[in-house]
């Protein structure tokens, strides 16, 4: 049967686990609200426990504490809690995080002395174990009852006492304050990035102006290279032209000489001379009359195809210019013009971008400012209600 997990209003401990530490081997302690004791013989670890429990609030690591055989001892915990609680905010600050409604701390003491704290997945200093304990544990003993003068526990007890009177400004300033560390932390990140956006922001508006400069349009580098190819090759095109009309249309300088047209006619007259005798004959005579037209029409193309190809070498060298411009832009910024074209438009989005940081920093300066007044007044009227507690309490 599945374990329900309880709804805790405080923090509660909800499990530990132990390793390689002591006379403990591997262990895990499963705890309820509600009051618990630990109970065993002398030697089965009850001290163990208590220590482990005082690894995990900050307490001093021993080396000698390491199970013998062992490279280290690990105590971990879990810690039901709800997101507002101190400890979760304290925590939140050191940026871990809850996991499921629980903070999960651990503890590991080498045999060589090392000690290593970390909570809700992050790496934090030993210290950071000690403030939370604060808010979690109070531990009694003949001579370890010292939470009623800790300063923390203290504050606790009044506003527990002063209620309302103390949660409302407190949860404001609280609201005040992580705004305020936002702001800081967001205001921080441009600022410390300040010189590489800079430095960002010239590149882009280097390459920017350099593509204005040579206004590429999109495609343009195919078409001159087939423009280009064309030229390049233009007598050679021509001749193939003239030899392939020649062969067509018949060749003015060579009168006697033979021609598809002049071949495809006579076929065509043999055919439509005996056509009335079997209509298979006549459908072969059409189509051959047909071919007679493609023949003549793809003759008077390549015609106009040799008048028109002209050996330019102004406009070769124009296309080559140009080409020669664009591909200064393709080896930087894009395999072809079509990806130049892509990468300006990012570009143009991302430099709108980081020129707006200076905009930015004034908006969040003007806020940190603000915050930082707000919370002066907000943390006066929290002293002003505490004060006004006290004295009832006293």
């Amino acid at each position: 049967m599945a374990r329900v997990k309880p709804r805790y209003r405080r923090p509660v401990l909800e499990e530990m686990r132990i390793r390689s530490l002591g006379v403990i081997d591997d262990a895990v302690v499963e705890l309820s609200p509600g009051f618990t004791a630990v109970t065993g013989e002398t030697g089965a670890g009850k001290t163990m426990v208590v220590t482990s429990l005082g690894l995990l609030l900050g307490g001093r690591a021993d080396p000698a504490l390491v199970r013998i055989g062992a490279k280290a001892a690990v105590v971990e915990g879990r810690i039901v809690m709800s997101p507002g609680a101190p400890a979760a905010v304290r925590a939140e600050e050191a940026g871990a995080e809850l996991d499921d409604g629980a903070l999960l701390i651990s503890r590991t003491v080498s045999a060589e002395g090392r000690s290593r704290a970390h909570v809700g997945g992050r790496s934090v200093p030993v210290g950071l174990l000690g403030e939370l304990a604060d808010d979690l544990v109070a531990v009694h003993g003949q001579t370890d009852q010292q939470g009623l003068l800790r300063p923390a526990r203290q504050r606790q007890a009044l506003d527990r006492y002063a209620g309302d009177a103390v949660a409302v400004p407190l949860e404001k300033y609280g609201a005040a304050y992580r705004r305020l560390r936002a702001v800081a932390a967001e205001l921080d990140e441009i600022t410390t990035r300040a010189r590489e956006r800079a430095q960002e922001a010239d590149l882009l508006r280097f390459g920017l102006e350099e593509i204005a400069a040579v206004e590429p349009l999109a495609g343009e580098d195919a078409e001159l290279a087939a423009e280009a190819e064309r030229l390049g090759h233009a007598e050679s095109l021509a001749s193939a032209a003239q030899m392939a009309h020649a062969a067509l249309a018949g060749d003015v300088e060579d009168p006697e000489g033979v021609d598809a047209n002049t071949l495809v006619a006579g076929a065509h007259r043999a055919l439509d001379a005996v056509r009335s005798h079997d209509p298979a004959l006549g459908a072969l005579a059409e189509r051959i009359g047909e071919l007679g037209i493609l023949l003549a029409d793809v003759a008077g193309e390549l015609a106009g195809y040799a008048d028109d190809l002209d050996a330019d070498p102004l406009r070769l060298a124009a296309v080559e210019e140009r080409r020669a411009a664009l591909t200064q832009l393709t080896r930087k910024y894009g395999d072809s013009i079509d990806s130049v074209l892509e990468w300006a438009e990012r570009g143009s989005a991302r430099l709108l971008e980081l020129d707006g940081d200076d905009e930015r920093i004034t908006e969040l300066t003007a806020e940190r400012d603000g915050l930082r007044s707000e919370l002066s007044l907000l943390a006066q009227a929290l002293t002003d209600a505490r004060v006004e507690a006290a004295t009832r309490f006293a």
